[in-house]
Parts: structure tokens; C-alpha cells; sequence
């Protein structure tokens, strides 16, 4: 009986991430297939693609940086819309945008000793727009969440650590079971 408990749940850790994955990109292929509603299974993702490759092109144009231009300027002065559009732009743009903000892994002091510590991301070097000169932004992301918290703190309770980024989120949002290897060093002021 202990055979058969531990074959179990040895195989249950094996699959349930492969059915788990399998599903999901399955799944995502079948919405963005039937946003068209085509007859051809496959074609409405195959469109999709294409058109999103498309708009990524066109926008290296002046005509598309032009058009570009005019729609964020609808969708920004728009009420209640703009805060849609501007809070999945930003957050595309972190993370696949030319731009990146999550490139910056840090550790951040939450007591005075430093003995207790969290990781994120450093979002904002400088908030002297705000009347903070000497602190920066940091995003902590949650554990087996895709959301987090910012958190304003001095500059001199960050230490940058020498990670990769995709690493360190896989660290955080797994509950730290995930491993990577960072050195640590103080953020430059």
C-alpha cells in the first residue's frame, strides 16, 4: 500500500503540471481561435498572429507611429477607458516592451537590521516627483499570485541582487521552492 501511495503521488506531481500547462496553452489557442468564428479550425489564431505581427510592423512606420499615436490619444482621454488601457499597456510594456521594468531584482530591508527581507523589482529610481528624493519604487510581486504591492523605501534598505529576472519572479511567485543564484550588492545612490 505505501508502494502504490508513493508511486502516486510521485506521478501526481508529474503530470498535473504537464495536464495543467497542456490545458492552458490548449485552451488559449481555442478563445483566440474563436474570436473570428471561423470554419477552419486554427485559421482565427493563425489571423490573429498575423495581424498582431502586422500592427507591430506598421508601427515602425511613420503612417503607423502616426496612427499609433491617434488611437492613444482616444483611448487615453477616454474616462474610464483610459485606466483600462493604460494599466495593460504599462504592464505589457514591463515585461515585453522595449522597456522592460522588471529588470531590476532587488532584496529589500523590511526591518531596521535587515534581518527580514523581501524581493522584488525596482520600478522607479527616482521619486523626486513626488517629494521623495532618496527613495525609490519597488514592486513586490506575491506568491502563487499574478498581482503584488509597490512599496516606497529609502534608497539605502535595497540591495540590487545579480539575477536573471524571469528566475527571480519564478523564485517569488513559486513561494521560493523555484532556485536562482544572486549576488548581492547595495543600490548606488
Amino acid at each position: 500500500m505505501n508502494w502504490i501511495i508513493k508511486n502516486f503521488l510521485r506521478g501526481l506531481v508529474i503530470v498535473v503540471p504537464i495536464a495543467i500547462t497542456v490545458y492552458v496553452v490548449v485552451e488559449a489557442f481555442l478563445r483566440i481561435d474563436r474570436l473570428l468564428e471561423l470554419r477552419t479550425p486554427g485559421l482565427g489564431f493563425a489571423l490573429t498572429i498575423l495581424v498582431i505581427v502586422a500592427v507591430g510592423a506598421l508601427a515602425t512606420n511613420i503612417v503607423g507611429r502616426t496612427l499609433l499615436r491617434l488611437t492613444e490619444t482616444v483611448f487615453s482621454r477616454a474616462p474610464i477607458v483610459r485606466i483600462v488601457y493604460a494599466a495593460v499597456k504599462d504592464l505589457l510594456e514591463a515585461f515585453v516592451g522595449d522597456q522592460k521594468r522588471f529588470d531590476k531584482p532587488v532584496a529589500v530591508a523590511l526591518t531596521p537590521d535587515g534581518a527580514v527581507r523581501s524581493l522584488g523589482f525596482v520600478t522607479q529610481e527616482d521619486l523626486g516627483f513626488l517629494a521623495m528624493p532618496g527613495h525609490v519604487a519597488v514592486y513586490l510581486p506575491f506568491s502563487y499570485s499574478m498581482s503584488g504591492g509597490l512599496v516606497i523605501v529609502p534608497r539605502e534598505r535595497v540591495e540590487r541582487l545579480d539575477a536573471d529576472s524571469a528566475s527571480m519572479m519564478a523564485l517569488v511567485v513559486s513561494g521560493g521552492i523555484s532556485r536562482v543564484g544572486a549576488r548581492h550588492e547595495r543600490v548606488p545612490r
